[in-house]
């Protein structure tokens, strides 16, 4: 029975839906709260803590189809891409899961008829796999399903040593939830080499599992003993591609429904023919990686899950590059992949900007340095003696070019060699070692100052008070006895009203005021224990011993307040919204604003910020009194304050609460009632890194001030659409409607013209060894409108070559038609960019027909006569 990937994926859904289990969407690929894993990559990751029992659900039976990606960690599959049948970076897992409710006998009982029914897969050419001593499952195997004995096969352990390592017993960890598993396998039939599970020809592709159905039924302990667990589970991975390949009658998982919409998309893009290319297959692979691990928010970097990321994306534009591409091209297949799988993951098509412009960029900086690299790397096997690749090449490679080593490896590959991996992991710790005795040179601007003790800060009751200095250093940290009136330098008091900055929040401004002299002071910073006040003597001068009055800037001090307790309230209202998972990530307090990082892996919608303000500015209007404790740190956590990211803390801490809806440890400065925050608004929020969102907010006269400014902007567009306040956005709306309409008709009206144009164009074109040639500039058209007239002109002309051009708003169009019965002699790829390369453009298309853009206006006419000759030449 044949089925679309996307029929296949809906009938799963259908089949379990209507045996009451819970449609679940696909987790991000970025797994939540699991440090042990890079990516998601099973369809179990998103109901572990369902397993484990620490988390309870509406719902005891799901399904889903999870997206997987196993391309770095523990799982990856890179290197195999485009080289195998069935591995990929990329791919899609259709699971039923149990959470204690059924167990093997209703998940074997579903996965039969699902296969057999829905599926209508042939019962003979499936077989099954057992534990070798799971006589539970093999009897319901032989006995209720009535799979013949021959057909079900007892796997047991790899080492007898070794009890339970065996491919058919799934294991958590070496503690944990546990048992036996049974899989399902198709035979593809015997004209392919391979033999049944368990034997020695396994590794052949004759018999291919698709199904495997995991029976968490024991709890392992550090002994090693097995515990029944009081409710057993169900968790199965079905891959949708190998199952696609069975439904769709081919073998390969590259010659289904998807994948051929990919990479015949890529083959039309790169003018490829044959549709066999392995680098055609890697590039439909990975694109589908790329596009949702964009999508799922990882950028591409140096390091993690960003670097595994850019690899991808470097592997895919070199396939490109083998295959002939010039220019950027990967970016473009964005728009294709969400054609064909927008419909299932509607945030490919909802991302589709920002992936292109994402692997844009990845890939115009990669093809910079691939041309010198690929140089590097041919003059090295020019002259290697032997079949590997030396270490120090590979290195120089990744540190100079920015080749990853697998992707060196990949070329390897190709042309029969190894690289040196070992010579190269050294190369990449003496790297590490070099950059981390550099760092030990590096000086920190602020430990430059050695002083002993501790100077006190009395901030907290205060913005002003007596003070004596202790101190007194140059800009650069030399310690002098006093500095003169206009030289800058920094101070430190035996203690201190100022607040020097940690914890997010920016250091404090103000004076020290002396008898006879004042030192501004522009920051203050930590140094050890020490509080360091840095500015410039503006009058008198300041020497070690002097009694002076510190004086913070009050109003300045006061709007960090507001911003810092506004924070706090964000945080909490934050993780209220989208999760515990929350947690920051960075933050910076300043009397402007706020801006705060924090751990979430999807975007937020409008309604969930607004709900957040909205939450924030209840907790302003209740007035709230804010207290402070001091506490134990080891209390302070026991009593549910949250610990911030980064933060460093004594065995005494400060505990800030507000309400019942905030409490956290924090050394900043706060406002005494929530009320003082006066407005709280949220300006922006986005993502900064994988997994990492930023907000940036306004309190107090400032979040005032975007409101009024808002308003201003309001007003005066009102006046531009002579409207009110009120009646603003519906005249901007007509207007944009109007507007439109006036582009449609310039478009139509230009088209007219160029029509007109090309019917009077078809009588100068001349004719070389029986093809018709037309060469010709068009003047008041757009380039919009030279295909249709090409086209047009093709019609009229039968065998010809021809070659429109345009200027329009100082942007050149050129445009090249190629009737099919000539493109063996002139493709219109290669003709486009001889005129297009003159005009400081470049361009591209199908051998029938190219565009291209320019800039040069002055050097069009010279490139347009330059064509006749060209064509003389190969015609």
């Amino acid at each position: 029975m044949y089925m679309t990937s996307a029929e296949l994926r809906e009938a799963f859904f259908t089949f379990f839906g209507n045996n009451d289990h819970q449609v679940v969407a696909s987790s991000s690929l970025v797994p939540h709260d699991d440090p042990t894993l890079l990516f998601t990559n099973a369809g179990m990751n998103q109901f572990k803590d369902c397993f484990l029992g620490t988390e309870k659900r509406s719902y005891t039976r799901a399904v889903s189809s999870q997206r997987c990606v196993r391309a770095g960690g523990k799982h990856n599959d890179l290197e195999n891409v485009g080289y195998t049948a069935r591995h990929h970076t990329f791919f899609e897992m259709l699971g039923n899961f149990s959470f204690g409710d059924y167990f093997k006998h209703d998940a074997i009982g579903y996965a039969w008829k699902f296969l057999t029914e829905v599926a209508k897969l042939p019962k003979e050419r499936l077989l099954v796999t057992v534990y070798q001593t799971d006589d539970e499952a093999f009897d319901i195997w032989a006995k209720d399903i009535g799979v013949p004995v021959d057909r079900i096969i007892r796997i047991g352990d790899k080492s007898p040593d070794k009890p339970y390592d065996s491919d058919n017993f799934w294991q958590m960890g070496d503690t944990g939830p546990c048992g036996p598993c049974t899989e399902i396998f198709y035979d593809h039939g015997d004209h392919i080499w391979g033999g049944p599970p368990g034997s020695p020809e396994e590794d052949g592709d004759r018999f291919i599992e698709i199904w495997n159905l995991v029976f968490m039924q024991f709890n392992r302990q550090s002994d090693g003993s097995m515990e029944p667990l009081p409710k057993p589970s169900v968790d199965t991975g079905m891959g949708l591609e190998r199952i696609a390949a069975i439904l769709q009658g081919v073998h390969s998982n590259y010659e289904i429904d998807i994948f051929q919409f990919l990479i015949k998309a890529t083959a039309a893009m790169l003018n490829v023919t044959d549709l066999q290319d392995k680098s055609l297959r890697v590039i439909a692979d990975h694109i589908r990686s790329c596009g949702f691990l964009i999508a799922d928010g990882v950028m591409p970097s140096n390091e993690g899950r960003g670097y595994v990321l850019r690899r991808i994306i470097r592997r895919a534009v070199r396939h490109g590059n083998k295959l002939g591409a010039e220019q950027t091209f990967f970016h473009r297949l964005a728009k294709a992949l969400a054609t064909e799988m927008g419909p299932a993951y509607p945030e490919l098509e909802q991302q589709l900007p920002v992936i292109e412009k994402v692997l844009m960029v990845e890939e115009e900086q990669f093809l910079r340095t691939l041309d010198r690299g690929l140089a590097l790397l041919d003059d090295a096997l020019r002259n290697l003696e032997g079949d590997i690749i030396p270490g120090e090449t590979v290195f120089k490679l990744y540190d100079t070019y920015g080749f990853p080593a697998d992707l060196t490896a990949d070329i390897a590959r190709e042309r029969g060699l190894e690289i040196d991996q070992q010579g190269f992991d050294a190369a990449m710790e003496q790297q590490r070692q070099r950059a981390k005795q550099a760092n030990q040179f590096g000086v920190d601007y602020n430990q430059s100052i050695a002083i002993e003790g501790k100077s006190e800060f009395t901030g907290y009751d205060g913005t002003e008070h007596a003070a004596t200095v202790e101190a007194v250093f140059t800009k650069e940290g030399e310690a002098v006895h006093q500095l003169l009136a206009g030289v800058d330098g920094q101070i430190v008091l035996n203690t201190t009203p100022f607040y020097a900055e940690s914890g997010g929040q920016c250091g404090d401004m103000g004076e020290l005021l002396m008898e006879d002299g004042s030192f501004v002071v522009t920051d203050t910073q930590k140094s050890g224990d020490a509080i360091v006040h840095i500015g410039y003597v503006s009058q008198g001068e300041i020497h070690v011993g002097e009694a002076l009055t510190a004086k913070v800037d009050d109003v300045r001090r006061n709007s960090i307040r507001l911003n810092h307790s506004a924070t706090h309230l964000m945080h909490a209202a934050l993780r209220k919204v989208l999760g515990d998972h929350v947690q920051q990530k960075g933050s910076q307090v300043s009397p402007e604003r706020l801006r705060f990082d924090f751990s979430h892996f999807e975007s937020i919608s409008v309604n969930s910020i607004r709900t957040v303000e909205q939450l924030v500015n209840e907790q302003i209007r209740a007035n709230f009194g804010v207290e402070t404790n001091l506490m134990d740190l080891d209390e302070a956590k026991a009593s549910g304050a949250v610990a911030l990211f980064g933060e460093k803390y004594d065995e005494k801490v400060r505990v800030v609460g507000m309400g019942d809806f905030s409490t956290e440890l924090c050394g900043g400065t706060h406002v005494e009632r929530t009320g003082d925050i006066g407005l709280f608004r949220i300006m922006s929020e986005g993502g900064i890194a994988s997994g990492v969102r930023r907000i940036e907010a306004v309190t107090g006269r400032y979040a005032l001030d975007s409101l009024y400014n808002m308003a201003d902007q309001l007003l005066e567009v009102s006046g531009l659409v002579k409207g009110d306040m009120g009646s603003a956005k519906d005249k901007v709306r007509q207007i944009v409607e109007h507007t439109k309409w006036l582009e449609k008709e310039v478009d139509r009206l230009n088209a007219k013209l160029t029509t007109l144009a090309g019917s009077s164009l078809a009588e100068q074109a001349i004719e070389i060894n029986g093809i018709k040639v037309l060469v010709s500039t068009l003047e008041g058209t757009n380039t919009k409108a030279l295909r249709s007239t090409v086209d047009d002109l093709k019609s009229k002309l039968g065998s010809c070559i021809v070659v429109l051009a345009t200027v329009s708003d100082g942007k050149i169009g050129i445009a090249v038609g190629v009737s099919k019965d000539a493109t063996g002699k002139v493709k219109a790829g290669e003709l486009v960019n001889v005129v297009a390369q003159q005009v400081g453009g470049k361009g591209g298309g199908r051998p029938d027909f190219a565009q291209a853009g320019g800039s040069d206006e002055a050097a069009l006419p010279a490139a347009m006569e330059s064509v006749t000759p060209w064509l003389q030449e190969r015609l």
